[in-house]
């Protein structure tokens, strides 16, 4: 399989400084792989990220779909000529978790010009699924000026 990232020989120590002073790192997560095709992050399921009843928050889960999603795009282009921010994230919340660690793989079904999709599966400590999400990926020149 081809290497998809911009950097062949890419490492988890060339970007794992990313998360600094994030949201990411405020609920924990952490970069824990990385293949030829796919980006992985893990979190725990702790108080930051438990709902009312004890559970997963479904919002969390979202926060590492969308965070792994959006860092394996920004590792596909070269960064001194574009960045990527999300357009759109959807998820489905197949299973609850009440401790642990989740783990997100992302993985590209869309790798264009101009947008990535990304397909990234939530799994337990057992490897069982607990969520699926597709997320949307602009990729924007940097000489591109932002309007509201």
């Amino acid at each position: 399989m081809d290497v998809i990232w911009f950097k062949k020989d890419i490492q988890l120590s060339d970007f794992e400084h990313w998360g600094k002073n994030t949201l990411g790192e405020h609920l924990g997560m952490r970069f824990v792989a990385v293949g030829a095709n796919f980006l992985q992050a893990s979190m725990p399921v702790d108080h930051r990220t438990h709902q009312p009843y004890g559970l997963l928050h479904g919002g969390a889960s979202v926060a590492l779909a969308e965070t792994v999603g959006s860092v394996a795009s920004a590792l596909v282009v070269n960064h001194e000529k574009y960045y990527c921010v999300g357009m759109e994230i959807n998820a489905n919340h197949l299973r609850s978790v009440k401790y642990g660690t989740v783990t997100a793989t992302a993985s590209p079904l869309h790798l264009g010009r101009t947008s990535h999709v990304w397909d990234i599966k939530i799994t337990d400590e057992r490897n069982r699924l607990v969520c699926v999400s597709r997320l949307t990926v602009a990729v924007v020149k940097r000489d591109t000026v932002a309007t509201q």
